[in-house]
């Protein structure tokens, strides 16, 4: 359906005060968003978050190319109205735009004009701590678009109205559990999982019916007592020990299987919890119907360095030594790109290569994919330990993106930081409060020596495992990756408050254009009427902001790090299209 043959009616506006909906509108003629649509999504749309089940963040739209991006040019913007870090993409289906904010605010909109069809806006309590104040989007599934929100709910809204037509408490928001993941949705099955792995808690991921909101299922990432992988931790740290899932999953039609990033174990420091802690700092492959753990595989045992493995793998066909290997594609927080082969039952390791400066691991077992550590590097209780990369990681939640044509993975990694961890000897667990076993001012974060710069887009062909192009920022990035079928990939993520397009094919930019924040979500693309637009929210906040400030307080000289001149927040969502 085309922009021309949506009917949109407005029917109330302004009811501020009065109800969640400040503009309540009627989009007639909405297309339902359905299993094979989400299955096989029409070039044109964006419907969910990294725009397929493969998580490559690739749109095939090729009207905006190498040849012509220089006419790019904002058509429309929206202010959301809200500060904090905005690191939702916006979802577009056939015209209509639905794109989530911090306090769990969700917009829909004319994808071409920028009008706005209808407004939602959750009422949060008032005594709600947000360790992190953002949502990171919202999954669209038949005639519905759905949301989980920082106060532990998974609301379902009317895509037509923004009505709600259902809403569930998940659990209690004083328990440190909260939200802001973005649905995945499997024939029917709604699946999120919890942050909260610095608040003492047991994460988990937890699948609701779509029409009814009604649990299905609940798979804790941390095995109770007599469960498999149980084994792995010792005494009853496994009640707190952290294992967040606060990204997207991506997933398998052909094995059923959905891949979920698992995050850190709690406290940090590994021996506040000896043992491997399976399944924290893993990827689990999960049945959508049963919630069963079918398959894992743990980039690193026994986390001591906040290194949450928590971006799920890209599902890509790699031809490797003759062979084409069902690959899981990922750039590690721990800072090695992994690459593993996926089946039925299992996932095995196939080879690992660092991609930052990482000074932690001695060795990768050729056969299990499993590291040994090298043990000053290791963070322990009462103790000072440096080590590479700082708890930020190689490359933090911001995602990957990988192009078909030019058979490229894209990294927006942060290479060229270290970090040090002062833990305590003891923690004292209050649940809802924070669990590090570190104080806040005992985290540090500094350049490596002698770095010019920090962060870098990498490209790899992975069919080498080899590094073909990088183009290198002064600063940090939290910048998620976009590719399209016009041989381009386009970035935020820094503190200039660029949005850039590069080459795919050979790292140049070609592109560059000044928002009013800086941007941490990802880009899309999408086609009404026959014009490709480029559309990202720009909004600085939590995670980059708090890299920022570590970095300035390390004496980092970089030209944007100045505690006198901070990055402004305020979001706003951005459309470009070639000029006439």
């Amino acid at each position: 359906m085309k922009i021309k043959s949506i009917s949109i009616l407005v029917l109330a506006v302004f009811v501020v005060g009065l109800s969640p909906l400040l503009v309540a509108a009627q989009i007639q003629n909405y297309t339902p968003v359905t299993d094979q649509r989400l299955l096989n999504p029409e070039p044109e749309n964006w419907l969910m978050t990294r725009g397929n089940y493969s998580g490559w963040g690739y749109s095939p739209l090729d009207k905006i190319n190498t040849n012509n991006v220089k006419k790019l040019v904002p058509v429309w913007t929206l202010s959301t109205g809200v500060i904090e870090g905005h690191e939702s993409p916006p979802i577009v289906n056939n015209g209509v735009m639905f794109v989530s904010t911090p306090q769990n605010q969700v917009i829909a909109l004319d994808a071409k004009t920028g009008d706005v069809l209808w407004i939602y806006r959750r009422q949060l309590p008032e005594d709600l701590f947000q360790l992190h104040p953002t949502n990171r989007g919202v999954a669209l599934y038949e005639d519905k678009v759905y949301m989980a929100t920082v106060d532990t709910h998974v609301v379902a809204l009317d895509a037509k109205t923004g009505k709600v037509v259902w809403d569930k408490a998940i659990e209690d928001y004083h328990s440190g559990y909260y939200f802001t993941i973005a649905p995945l949705i499997v024939k029917g099955k709604v699946m999120v999982g919890t942050s909260g792995g610095e608040l003492a808690i047991r994460g988990y991921i937890t699948a609701l019916d779509a029409k009814t909101g009604d649990i299905l299922w609940k798979t804790y990432t941390i095995p109770g007592p007599g469960e498999p992988g149980s084994e792995t931790w010792t005494g009853e740290a496994w009640k707190n020990g952290g294992g967040s899932v606060w990204i997207q999953g991506t997933y398998d039609p052909e094995l059923n299987l959905a891949y979920f990033g698992v995050g850190n174990a709690a406290p940090w420091a590994g021996d506040f919890h000896p043992g491997d802690n399976l399944y924290t700092t893993s990827v689990v492959a999960i049945e959508p119907e049963t919630g069963k753990i079918k398959a894992h595989f743990q980039y690193h045992w026994n986390d001591s360095w906040d290194w949450d493995e928590i971006t799920p793998p890209l599902l890509i066909d790699v031809e490797r030594e003759g062979k084409t290997i069902k690959a899981l594609v990922h750039p590690g927080r721990n800072g090695y790109l992994w690459l593993l082969e996926r089946g039925k039952d299992k996932i095995s390791f196939v080879t690992a290569k660092p991609f930052v400066k990482q000074d932690v691991f001695k060795s990768i077992d050729p056969k299990t994919g499993r590291p040994e550590y090298v043990a000053e590097r290791k963070p322990g209780r009462g103790k000072l330990i440096e080590f590479c990369p700082s708890l930020w990681g190689g490359k933090d939640w911001q995602a990957e993106a990988y192009n078909p044509k030019t058979k490229l993975l894209y990294i927006p990694a942060n290479d060229n930081h270290c970090g040090s961890l002062k833990s305590k000897e003891k923690e004292e667990l209050k649940p809802g409060q924070l669990y590090l076993g570190v104080e806040v001012k005992d985290i540090k974060t500094f350049p490596a020596e002698g770095a010019k710069t920090i962060a870098d887009l990498q490209a790899w062909d992975l069919s080498k495992m080899e590094k073909v192009w990088s183009y290198k920022y002064e600063g940090h990035t939290f910048g998620p990756v976009l590719t399209t079928g016009g041989g381009l990939v386009f970035q935020g993520g820094t503190n200039d408050r660029y949005l850039r397009a590069f080459d795919a094919k050979t790292g140049k930019e070609l592109w560059k254009f000044r928002t009013n924040s800086g941007i941490m979500a990802p880009p899309v693309s999408y086609m009404v009427d026959g014009v490709q637009y480029i559309a990202v929210q720009s909004g600085w906040g939590v995670d980059a902001e708090r890299m920022q400030g570590a970095l300035i307080d390390s004496g980092y000289k970089g030209k944007y790090y100045s505690k006198d001149i901070p990055i402004l927040q305020g979001g706003v969502i951005w459309v470009f299209a070639l000029s006439e």
